[in-house]
């Protein structure tokens, strides 16, 4: 049981700093149709995945386990973007390597607390909402450490991320349904065969 939940920790985590790091290289690039450089960047689109990952920890096994692969997910996505997104000569890609770690440890940490609390609502509350929480201080602290007197016009960019991954929180509710039958099948096949 120890080895397939240390296993499931290592999954999650390293999909969760895969995701952490995609959206910090995508950060980069504003996108550039129907008028919307200067309100959206591609990350947008990729970052939710990390509240979905949280959220069917939390679910699946607790508060503690979605800590545990919170913490694993920070230092595995510092790791990676240190190493695949960061371009060292660049002021504000640094500045986003920093933005990106503080806040995604405070937002998935707030994530977290809040999914617990109402963990016990409708199957679809706890997700949305911990999801809207954790967006919002992400965003916030993210694009203000990132872009906060660049010339980058970090205000309009947080508000069209802050929209669209709320968008994404209610469309990512079809695969958290989904994937939790499937995470906690084989969490009772691990704890059975213990």
């Amino acid at each position: 049981m120890v080895k397939n939940l240390f296993s499931l920790y290592f999954k999650l985590a390293f999909f969760m700093a895969l995701m952490v790091t995609i959206s910090n290289y995508l950060v980069q690039y504003p996108v550039n149709y129907f008028g919307l450089s200067e309100v959206l960047t591609y990350g947008a689109f990729s970052y939710p995945v990390t509240f979905l990952i949280t959220d069917l920890a939390n679910r699946s096994y607790g508060k503690q386990v979605a800590r545990k692969i919170v913490y694993l997910g920070f230092f595995l996505g510092i790791a990676l973007t240190l190493f695949f997104s960061t371009n060292f000569e660049d002021l504000i890609s640094i500045r986003i390597a920093i933005g990106s770690g503080t806040a995604f440890l405070f937002a998935q940490l707030i994530d977290v607390q809040v999914f617990d609390k109402l963990r016990e609502k409708i199957w679809f509350v706890a997700p949305f909402i911990s999801s809207l929480f954790g967006s919002f201080f992400d965003t916030l602290i993210f694009f203000f450490i990132a872009f906060f007197k660049t010339g980058v016009p970090w205000i309009t960019l947080a508000l069209g991320d802050f929209s669209v991954k709320m968008l994404i929180a209610l469309i990512m509710l079809i695969p958290f349904r989904l994937l939790l039958k499937r995470i906690k099948v084989n969490a009772n096949k691990s704890y059975k065969t213990t």
